[in-house]
């Protein structure tokens, strides 16, 4: 086959179930992605970060090449892991953008990023206006990442029927992708030919094929190659480049027709998955790029040039991840984990609460939205823009375009709040509320917790005409029982979520109230997804204890829902500590005044006994405590409390080993027992030396050297997991600082001192953030070291080189594959 009509295409499904708590709108700590914060941080450090600059080796195992692999396959992310992305690894974020733009550059103008239906719903269960604005708010948001309207759409597990791709192409979608198995049957667009049916995946996938609807719409689809999608997800195909790329090569189908040879899998096979899967898929890449048989490609650019001379019928109903079709995410069909015993009979009752809470509001929303937009289903479509966008001029073109008049300060609250309450009731429906064992996973109680936010904003919003809807719901959602007795029911789980989790503007004033003991805050700043102004603030101290008493005022950066109160705290040291909080209206200011004076004045005669009774008189409680802050902010805050604490133990432990170490040594070289209780001393101080040591700037080199060596002699196991974070983190700063000095030749000698003294670590470091920002001055260093005399130039460039090789990277390599590339860039 003429090496021209040969083409590969290499797809990655990114994505992550939304987790944030739909209160704060932020992730908190998920102990179980330790040593990260959440999963979130976790998987991106393993898969979307190195993807975007993965390494190829040579066979000392030193980088020869940095290379974006967005910038060559075809992706998707998920929007709503798109926007933490861009919330909390920019870095990351950036080069996703800079692969796609890029990728229009090498595939004629035509981008390799796809769309995605917006919180991963499973569409075929949708009602018609939910799949609509999943799809819309999905294109809403591909170009708000990527300046351009997408061509492809990705679905959800690739879940198909027949309205939802009508619902794609009629919003103007080219094409998507689906598995070999969702097709039913195919023939020629041309001619009288017979339909051929195709079952047990025996479509011919190397051709695209259209999809007409009686409307008069259509739409192109793919369907990958199963059989090696599969060997890269689940049978270590990426284990080797080569056999990779020979399977790839083995798709083609000897005709004289163009072909496209395609793979799709999630994109976390490559890395996360399988542990340096994108550097499998970057050298891949690379051979294909240099094979001159056949072409990487992606698909809107090969859809472009080889139109579909076929068409087909799907099998409706249909997904990648279920044999039973999408009975996966509605019944016990068996797809599971496969623990025995357990059942999923908890699927049919959830999917059926969600389904009657949804109805439910659609009558309450068309009512009390009647009365504030003038078509409230097209503000919905439209309020992904306000998600984008939560500043201030984002809401107002919004309402300018949607409101039914000119809505008062407190419509505009009840509008936004009605519209967040319908975002909830999407996002209640994300796919992996399902695809688990049991309703008590995390997954499965994240969107119960967004069911429970939904009822909150109900109730705002509605008042007592949603009366009903909790006990209804729960009701339903007590049939679906976790296979965990101590979990219970659904309905078990909801009020545990309600709980821990639900709050209103009362608990973020008590939040901020205890937090400000132990932090300064500016006088307006923001706490999550809310803002605080400080009106007023005084603390008043005898001995330890301490009165911190004041006013503030609390306003939701989403719906500007806000309130003032006025608070009252008092820390004894330590953990001890409570807080009451009321709403400011409620006592007026001379009430507080004479409150806070004459609680000041007991301060000061160390009457605390008395405080407290002025407290509870004057708020009628005091039942906030440390146990009442968010769960991050009580572990900071835990964290200081125990900082005092563990300086003390760490001192006593280090002294403890100093006065003993020659009998440690002595003991050691003897080849004698240690007493448990001495060797525990050892460790103890020799690893805390060493995380001191690390984190000095400049760096001790001959102290780090002494404590390794210490480590060494006594037999003294390191903290490997900590030393090598902290190393990591270390090296990253020094090169964010060499990078920022635009060319100092002391930053550069403080940054090669560290490197060389972190080669003699023991064990493998992960310099990967480091590594990436020496491309980056690299890359750059033609016109970017600015401060850098020209008669200084050959000893940078001598020390750059000798820290290049330090941070394992073949210097002479890397320079010899950017002229490469510079050379087939310019022709």
């Amino acid at each position: 086959m003429p090496p021209g009509k040969r083409f590969v295409c290499i797809h990655g499904h990114f994505y992550q179930p939304p987790r944030e708590n739909p209160w704060l709108e932020t992730v908190e700590t998920q102990d179980s992605a330790a040593p990260y914060h959440d999963w979130n941080e976790r998987i991106c450090s393993e898969c979307y970060a190195p993807n975007g600059a993965a390494r190829v080796v040579n066979a000392r195992n030193q980088i020869t090449r940095i290379v974006n692999n967005y910038a060559r396959m075809s992706f998707n992310f998920g929007p709503t892991l798109l926007s933490w992305l861009k919330e909390n690894a920019p870095r990351t974020y950036r080069m996703i953008l800079d692969g796609e733009s890029r990728s229009r550059q090498r595939y004629h103008g035509h981008s390799s990023a796809l769309a995605q239906a917006y919180n991963h719903m499973i569409l075929p269960l949708a009602s018609a206006r939910d799949r609509n604005t999943q799809i819309r708010w999905g294109i809403a948001d591909y170009q708000n990442a990527f300046g351009a309207p997408p061509e492809g759409m990705w679905l959800p597990e690739t879940a198909a029927d027949t309205a939802t791709l009508e619902a794609l192409a009629t919003n103007g979608i080219k094409f998507t992708v689906l598995a070999p198995h969702q097709s039913k049957r195919v023939r020629p667009l041309k001619g009288e030919a017979e339909w051929a049916g195709t079952p047990d995946a025996t479509v011919d996938t190397t051709r695209p094929y259209l999809l007409r609807f009686a409307s008069g719409a259509s739409i192109a689809v793919f369907f990958y190659d199963g059989p090696n999608s599969r060997a890269i997800a689940f049978e270590g195909l990426l284990d080797s480049g080569d056999n990779y790329v020979a399977r790839l090569k083995a798709g083609f189908i000897d005709s004289s027709r163009p072909q496209l040879v395609h793979v799709a899998t999630d994109g976390e096979s490559y890395g996360h998955h399988h542990k340096y899967g994108e550097m499998g898929l970057a050298y891949a890449l690379r051979l294909l790029e240099q094979d001159k048989t056949v072409k990487l490609t992606n698909y809107a650019s090969f859809l472009a040039q080889f139109p579909p001379e076929f068409e087909c019928e799907i099998v409706d109903g249909t997904s990648w991840s279920c044999v039973h079709g999408i009975e996966r995410w509605r019944s016990n069909c068996g797809c599971n984990g496969g623990k025995p015993g357990w059942n999923q009979e908890w699927r049919a009752p959830l999917r059926q609460a969600l389904d009657e809470l949804r109805d439910a509001l659609v009558p309450l929303t068309e009512r009390e939205g009647g009365k504030l937009f003038k078509d409230v289903w097209a503000a919905r479509d439209a309020y992904i823009h306000v998600v984008l966008d939560r500043g201030t001029e984002s809401a107002d073109r919004f309402f300018a375009a949607h409101q039914a008049h000119s809505l008062s300060e407190s419509e505009r609250v009840r509008a936004l709040e009605l519209m967040e309450m319908q975002r909830y009731a999407q996002l209640m429906f994300t796919s992996c509320g399902w695809f688990f064992d049991d309703i008590a996973g995390i997954e499965t109680v994240q969107i119960i917790a967004y069911a429970a936010r939904v009822l909150q904003l109900a109730q705002h919003v509605f008042g007592e005409r949603a009366a009903a809807l909790e006990p209804a719901f729960l009701v339903r959602l007590g049939e679906a029982r976790s296979n965990k007795p101590e979990a219970g029911d659904g309905a078990r789980i909801y009020r545990k979520c309600v709980d821990t989790m639900e709050l209103n503007l009362e608990q973020v004033a008590a939040h901020y109230a205890i937090s400000s003991v132990f932090s300064s805050f500016a006088d307006e700043t923001e706490l999550f997804c809310f803002r605080i102004r400080r009106i007023s603030n005084e603390i008043f101290t005898s001995g330890r204890a301490r009165l911190s008493v004041g006013r503030a005022h609390v306003a939701s950066a989403i719906t500007g829902q806000a309130q003032s109160f006025s608070f009252a705290v008092l820390h004894f040291g330590d953990q001890n500590i409570t807080a009451a909080v009321k709403p400011y209206e409620d006592s007026g200011a001379g009430a507080f005044e004479a409150f806070s004076a004459e609680a000041a004045g007991r301060v000061q005669r160390a009457d605390f006994p008395e405080v407290i009774r002025l407290i509870d008189r004057f708020y009628g409680h005091a039942n906030y405590s440390l146990t009442s802050l968010f769960s991050d902010e009580q572990r900071r805050i835990v964290g200081l409390i125990l900082n005092s604490t563990l300086s003390d133990i760490e001192t006593s432990l280090t002294t403890i080993y100093q006065d003993h170490a020659s009998l440690l040594h002595h003991l050691s070289q003897a080849g004698l027992p240690k007493p448990s209780a001495l060797a525990l001393a050892a460790g103890f101080a020799i690893n805390a030396g060493l995380r001191r040591t690390l984190e000095g700037d400049p760096i001790d080199a001959a102290q780090f050297r002494s404590f390794l060596s210490l480590a060494q002699a006594d037999q003294v196991p390191l903290e490997t997991a900590t030393l090598s974070y902290i190393a990591d983190q270390r090296m990253k700063r020094a090169m964010v600082d060499l990078q920022m000095s635009s060319g100092s030749l002391e930053l550069l000698d403080r940054a090669l001192v560290l490197a060389h003294t972190l080669t003699e670590l023991p064990f493998d470091l992960n310099l990967w953030q480091a590594q990436n920002i020496w491309y980056e001055i690299f890359r750059t260093s033609s016109y970017a070291l600015t401060a850098l005399a020209d008669e200084d130039r050959p000893r940078w460039d001598m020390d750059f080189n000798e820290l290049g090789a330090c941070l394992t990277i073949d210097t002479e390599a890397m320079r010899a594959g950017e002229q490469a590339d510079s050379v087939a860039a310019a022709d």
